[in-house]
């Protein structure tokens, strides 16, 4: 096993997880804001017009069917401006940064199964070698935050 190929695989799969996040998290933003935006015009323009569709309808329909028509036709209006929010294609650069993380993805299994068929052993015995010496001091912290926690805690034996 080489340790440093295994650790350049490690540091690129790390970096394109990071990117495609960060990509997915500004698209998100954007598409976010776009929606917040298209909804505050779009229900200042709605309420405009169903106030002129109303005092238009009122006068040849009742104002209960006039109310009812113009809700409907605001749902229409929010399904059609939902439908267009999630047509929205993704961009270049997160397709792009995708198939650099799938590649790095595949890249590092690769070196993970070739690490495990020629030495399981060694791999192992290296990772626990250097396990036990961190986690052995973490024992009796744990230990002792634990003994404060059950003293913190007031007796409920009185309910």
């Amino acid at each position: 096993m080489n340790a440093s190929r295994f650790a350049s695989h490690a540091r690129a799969l790390w970096r394109t997880e990071r990117i495609v996040a960060e990509l997915r998290l500004k698209r998100l933003l954007g598409n976010l804001g776009l929606q917040a935006l298209a909804a505050l015009a779009t229900s200042c323009a709605l309420l405009l017009f169903e106030l002129a569709a109303y005092f238009a309808l009122v006068q040849s329909w009742s104002a209960i069917a006039s109310a009812t028509m113009l809700g409907f036709v605001n749902l229409v209006v929010a399904g059609l401006l939902v439908l267009l929010a999630l047509r929205r294609r993704a961009g270049r650069e997160l397709t792009l940064a995708n198939d650099v993380h799938r590649e790095a993805l595949a890249a590092f299994e690769t070196e993970l199964q070739h690490a495990e068929t020629t030495a399981p052993a060694t791999l192992r015995a290296a990772l626990e070698s250097a396990a036990i010496p961190l986690l052995l001091p973490l024992i009796p912290l744990v230990i002792r935050r634990l003994r404060r926690a059950r003293a913190a805690t007031p007796a409920t034996d009185d309910l």
